[in-house]
């Protein structure tokens, strides 16, 4: 009984913590989605459900912000999968050599989101940045484009950022998953004369399952609310081409004081995350069990 007492006290001020910064903020969001407030001022009325169905029937901005977080989620998580294993399969080893490399790649991780915007802006810039400058001297003027001005590739663009910032901490988790397979596996594929592609579907795939699972989670949650990268680069533009969620309800509620409005669509964003995640998660659990 003591011990189990000592546990609940440790335990409470963590569930304060959650409390006050995750429940009664969601709690309040909920509150606020149904009413007109502006965020300023004192009183305010209460709308129903008329928030969330301007969402879906006349508002263009937000039905845009949503097609291209799903374009900007698919490309960056699908990225960031390949190239984390990839390199985690190349760099599976503990050799010096890739011990370092795997420093290497994990470094942008620590570096500001910000600060990440601002560098990938000056490589993206047009003519004088370094990337269209390695372009013209490898004779490739042809590919060169308008990186962050062109509406069509724009989100494509900040969708390589995303998965070239955190690449490093996918390869570390993908690195722990490959060696934690006992050898004895591969040799047995070995003896029974399976291709690198038969031992890699067959015995590499479904021993890492658990790490990917982590990887696909945990890139398609973040890449969904990258709020900090597209601000920093485009702000939403042009012309809303990079406009996502996070980005159109710091718009709708900094801007223009539609406080209530951008409740309603931080409560749309936070069911399409859960269920995201939950899909994500069921299949996973389906995929082992078969």
């Amino acid at each position: 009984m003591r011990a189990s007492k000592k546990i609940g006290f440790f335990i409470i001020p963590a569930l304060l913590i959650y409390g006050v910064f995750y429940v009664y903020p969601t709690v309040l969001s909920l509150f606020y989605s149904i009413t007109d407030w502006d965020g300023v001022s004192p009183a305010f009325n209460f709308v129903g459900l008329k928030n969330f169905i301007n969402l879906f029937t006349n508002d263009t901005i937000f039905i845009k912000s949503l097609t291209n977080n799903v374009k900007f989620t698919l490309s960056a998580s699908i990225l960031q999968f390949l190239f984390s294993l990839g390199l985690a399969l190349l760099l599976i080893k503990n050799t010096k050599s890739n011990v370092f490399f795997r420093a290497l790649y994990f470094f942008p991780t620590i570096l500001a989101s910000v600060s990440v915007g601002f560098i990938w802006t000056f490589l993206y810039a047009p003519n004088i940045g370094p990337i269209d400058q390695l372009l013209k001297s490898l004779g490739l003027e042809w590919m060169i484009q308008d990186w962050l001005g062109d509406k069509s590739i724009a989100i494509y663009s900040i969708a390589v950022v995303k998965a070239w910032f955190h690449v490093g901490q996918m390869i570390v988790i993908f690195v722990a998953g490959l060696q934690a397979i006992p050898k004895q596996f591969y040799e047995v594929a070995k003896i029974e004369g399976a291709s690198a592609l038969q031992t890699f579907r067959r015995v590499t795939w479904p021993m890492i399952a658990p790490a990917a699972t982590i990887v696909v989670a945990y890139t398609t949650i973040q890449t969904f609310k990258a709020f900090d990268l597209i601000y920093t680069m485009t702000r939403g533009g042009p012309n809303y081409s990079t406009e996502i969620i996070a980005t159109n309800i710091y718009n709708v509620a900094f801007r223009s004081n539609k406080f209530g409005y951008a409740a309603a669509q931080s409560i749309i964003f936070l069911v399409i995350i859960g269920a995201i995640t939950f899909l994500q998660f069921k299949l996973v659990d389906r995929y082992e069990t078969n």
